[in-house]
């Protein structure tokens, strides 16, 4: 009966033999049935064909906290002073590419990437989690948006780990990220009274470690379609009964001697307690001087909103002129849309120091950079389902690590080829993907079990 499903079309590659050896990945065949059910027996129906969705909410919520362990990853990246014979490969990549191309389906050179997926980039732009769950503690709609801008700007700065324009992995359909954080209570204050933190990075740790004085911030993000290449993921605290929803869809093109990404999506913070929602998008990122030292720029306006409470915020974030000007810079400004008052407004580095100024005539400087950070927790690889970015991506990872660029491009070029060969199966099947954390509402998505139905 399966004689019509075909795991692998076309002739067989030596990286498919690589799979069989079990090279790739320490997936038991009996786990890799699960996951990646090959060729589907006749018992099996088309369900097979993906991972087991009818798993219960519940039970995946489980997964997440029990074995989590700080993460000691650091995900620093050496800056890429491009090679000669590297400088020749993206000059024939660069050959062949046209104008305001769209580079999604341009397959680009190991070497270029950086040691995470994106659904793990997104996860770090919460590396400062107090700020985040210090909006709730506004007393008034004007402190809350403001604190939320302040976290806003905050949060490229470690998401985007340093200047090097690397490019994460593009994660593959079905691809999954947990994690969460501790968050000392001490640390998440009311508005005026937060200042730049002080908590050294090694008491942050001690307190880490006691789950009483702290709140859970859990975050989930899956990777839902793969053409258009969307992201979503979700972050909640349940104390502060707060949460937060996103979708990304994240489109390239070609622009000469740089390459423009936006971000197209949005994402909502509920505040349970103050029944508010606040709607932002995200800037669109640019690699510049492709050929020599390559680094990113952010650039763009976005904007953050809340209907209830008429406040809204405009960030603008600059690309550097042509000649002279600064780099990273952002302004930003906080509105009242009913009686159209200025209560905040921003400048500065998105990556340095940003300067605050308030309507009563205080100011606020806050540095990015002496920022403490609250590392995330994750589980060991081992302890990860197959389709988790780390253990998916772990020998790509290895490779890079390695400084084996042939090696990472194999394994790499595998998780793809697996990919291609599912999508030709599902579509023989006519049975579209149906992912395991997140729902299709309207033109977005949503997370399966949010704060706020259980509220």
């Amino acid at each position: 009966a399966s004689d019509g499903i075909l795991g692998w079309p076309g002739p067989k590659s030596h990286s498919t033999e690589e799979l069989k050896n079990g090279a790739l990945s320490s997936l038991s065949s009996a786990s890799a049935n699960i996951t990646w059910a090959i060729v589907p027996s006749a018992a099996q129906d088309a369900q097979a064909l993906q991972p087991n969705t009818e798993v219960s909410h519940s039970a995946s919520e489980l997964i997440l906290v029990e074995d989590e362990m700080t993460d000691t990853e650091d995900n620093e990246e050496e800056d890429l002073g491009v090679m000669d014979d590297q400088r020749s490969v993206i000059l024939h990549l660069i050959s062949q590419l046209k104008l305001g191309m769209d580079l999604t389906r341009v397959v680009l050179p190991t070497f270029i990437l950086e040691k995470r997926s994106l659904l793990e980039m997104y996860a770090n732009f919460m590396a400062h989690p107090d700020l985040f769950l210090s909006i709730a503690a506004g007393a008034t709609p004007e402190e809350r948006i403001i604190c939320f801008v302040e976290y806003y700007l905050t949060a490229f700065h470690e998401g985007r780990k340093g200047a090097v324009a690397k490019k994460p992995y593009n994660p593959i359909i079905g691809e999954t990220f947990h994690c969460s954080w501790d968050v000392p209570k001490d640390k998440v204050k009311a508005f005026r009274t937060n200042g730049a933190s002080t908590l050294s990075k090694d008491s942050a740790k001690e307190l880490g470690q006691d789950q009483s004085t702290c709140y859970k911030l859990r975050f989930v993000a899956e990777q839902v379609s793969h053409h258009p290449p969307v992201s979503c993921f979700y972050c909640e605290c349940k104390e502060k009964k707060m949460c937060v929803n996103a979708h990304v869809w994240t489109k390239s093109k070609f622009m000469g001697m740089s390459i423009g990404v936006s971000m197209v999506g949005e994402g909502v913070l509920h505040l349970l307690e103050h029944e508010e929602e606040y709607v932002f998008t995200l800037p669109s990122a640019y690699a510049r001087s492709i050929l020599t030292i390559p680094w990113v720029e952010l650039g763009g306006k976005v904007n953050i909103n809340c209907a209830r409470t008429g406040y809204s915020a405009t960030v603008t974030f600059h690309t550097k002129p042509f000649y002279g000007g600064k780099v990273h810079r952002v302004t930003a400004e906080v509105k009242h849309n009913p009686t159209n008052t200025i209560v905040c407004k921003a400048q500065g580095e998105w990556n340095g120091t940003l300067e605050f100024t308030y309507s009563n005539g205080d100011t606020k400087v806050i540095d990015t950079t002496k920022l403490p950070v609250i590392r995330k927790k994750i589980r060991p690889i081992a302890n990860q389902g197959p389709l988790e970015s780390r253990r998916l991506w772990q020998h790509v990872t290895n490779s890079l690590k390695e400084g084996n660029i042939d090696a990472a491009t194999e394994h790499k070029h595998c998780l793809e080829e697996r990919q291609r060969a599912e999508e030709r199966q599902r579509a023989a099947l006519t049975t579209p993907w149906k992912p395991k954390y997140f729902a299709k509402e309207g033109d977005g998505w949503l997370y399966v079990n949010p704060l706020w139905k259980s509220h």
